[in-house]
């Protein structure tokens, strides 16, 4: 089938100009190709269609489609976008996906671990060997920088500023921004530069920080696999961006403010780390009923 020249634009846009993340790019295009087949089959035009119009379309999403709240949700996201393209290319003045609410999702709070735990994981690495003691060094990272894997996998060397104590990673979109990272993470990083990267590596050359037995780049799936493994020994429940949570709530639980938390965790939105305040109530809650079960004229249940 062939793709609208209008819609071929708007899908360079994501990618080039507004430098969105090749998947969301990807969905926002499949979700305005469907929007598109629809008014074309409802006899309406992008000049004219309404919040009203809008409305019918996601109806028939839900009924047809079957999406729930979630994916509605990013349906009205992409609409919105593509419509504020269409106002910047004159074709209409206003927007009129800025009206449908977007749908209620239920608040899923992130799992996070207590410090204790993540002591437990980290000691749980064979630090005799080049692999274990590569595994802690990057534990220690993603958990002192509160790094996504992805943003772990694709360290060069160049990136790590031991003087300043700072790392220079690519998140979501390649978007750059400066972390920091704490002694503890840098000596272990330093012991893996000088004794275990030279043996992975042999006498390869690759500008990864992290590399695997064969010196190549090292994997999202390796990390995650190895983290399993280290968590499963140490006896704790966790996955590896558990560490990029529990990161923000000590900070957060520790005085920092949200902005400065926003900014380390390279969210475009202040919204999403604000996901941390409900988790840092939370833990309050549950130490609360730990620690104060019953307190005059006050019960901890409420």
């Amino acid at each position: 089938m062939t793709e609208p020249p209008l819609l071929k634009q708007y899908y360079s846009r994501l990618l080039v100009l507004e430098r969105r993340a090749p998947l969301t790019a990807e969905t926002y295009r499949i979700e305005i190709r469907r929007f598109l087949d629809w008014i074309k089959e409802e006899g309406l035009n992008l000049r004219d269609i309404d919040p009203g119009g809008l409305t019918r379309y996601l109806e028939a999403r839900r009924s047809v489609d079957g999406i729930e709240s979630r994916s509605a949700a990013k349906a009205i996201s992409a609409l919105r976008s593509f419509f504020r393209f269409i106002v910047e290319e004159g074709i209409r003045g206003d927007n009129p996906a800025l009206i449908p609410e977007l749908p209620r999702r239920s608040l899923r709070l992130p799992a996070v671990l207590p410090r204790e735990s993540v002591e437990k994981i980290f000691a749980a690495a064979d630090t005799g060997t080049p692999l274990g003691l590569r595994n802690r060094a990057l534990f220690e990272l993603v958990y002192s920088a509160g790094l996504r894997v992805s943003e772990a996998v694709s360290l060069n060397i160049e990136d790590v500023f031991f003087t300043q104590g700072l790392a220079r990673v690519r998140g979501k979109g390649n978007k750059e921004r400066l972390v920091v990272f704490g002694k503890e993470a840098a000596d272990w990083l330093k012991r893996y530069l000088a004794e275990s990267r030279p043996r992975l590596l042999g006498s390869r050359m690759n500008s990864a920080l992290f590399v695997g037995r064969r010196g190549k780049r090292l994997s999202r799936k390796g990390i995650w696999k190895n983290y399993a493994q280290s968590a499963g020994f140490a006896g704790v429940s966790s996955k590896l961006h558990t560490l990029r949570h529990s990161f923000a709530t000590e900070l957060l639980t520790g005085g920092a403010d949200l902005r400065s938390v926003q900014e380390l965790l390279g969210h475009a939105d202040l919204s999403t780390t604000q996901i941390y305040t409900h988790v840092d109530v939370s833990l309050l809650r549950e130490n609360h009923r730990k620690y104060l079960p019953k307190l005059r004229g006050y019960d901890s249940g409420h």
